[in-house]
């Protein structure tokens, strides 16, 4: 068995036959797929696995020797992290450091837990803004809360894309002409 320790970065993309993104495992599960020949090992990542008679680079990202069928979500998990991510840690009406999560729309009121009314706001603010709306304030939202969309967050949800990842997740950014 070789010697798997937590490295940075510690996730590999698990790629379906066909090159779609499916999931992201820890390295170990990745090393344990390539071994086993159930995964081709498509780019590496920093390092080498060894065991007692083999060496094996770390893989960053394995694509399946066959074709798995895997239903369709459409929606991404609202999450108190993926709140977090998708409002980029800012609170939605000073802009400061988010701290906790707001109910633009509050729930006492009939608001829903959903995208669509929950954003990141800094203690202050959520304390301040209490059981009213933004607009009995006159306060305004930097930007409408809206789900997440794209293959990114449905593969990856609130986590940080490694760099090597871009190619199969859509992450490049087009390029000037």
């Amino acid at each position: 068995m070789p010697d798997i320790r937590p490295t940075v970065g510690s996730g590999a993309l698990v790629l379906n036959a066909t090159y779609e993104p499916l999931c992201v495992v820890s390295v170990r599960r990745a090393a344990i797929l390539v071994l086993s020949a159930k995964a081709v090992c498509v780019a590496d990542g920093d390092g080498i696995l060894h065991s007692a008679r083999s060496a094996l680079p770390v893989p960053s990202v394995v694509r399946l020797t066959r074709f798995v069928r895997v239903p369709y979500r459409t929606h991404v998990g609202l999450s108190r992290r993926a709140i977090f991510a998708r409002d980029g840690w800012r609170c939605a009406y000073c802009r400061g450091p988010a701290e906790t999560i707001d109910h633009v729309f509050p729930r006492s009121r009939g608001g829903r837990h959903a995208w669509e009314n929950v954003v990141a706001a800094c203690a202050r603010c959520n304390h301040t803004k209490g059981d009213k709306t933004p607009a009995e304030l006159g306060w305004r939202l930097h930007c409408l809360p809206t789900a997440p969309k794209g293959i990114a967050w449905r593969v990856l949800g609130h986590r940080a894309p490694d760099p090597r990842w871009a190619d199969w997740l859509d992450l490049r950014e087009p390029e000037a002409a």
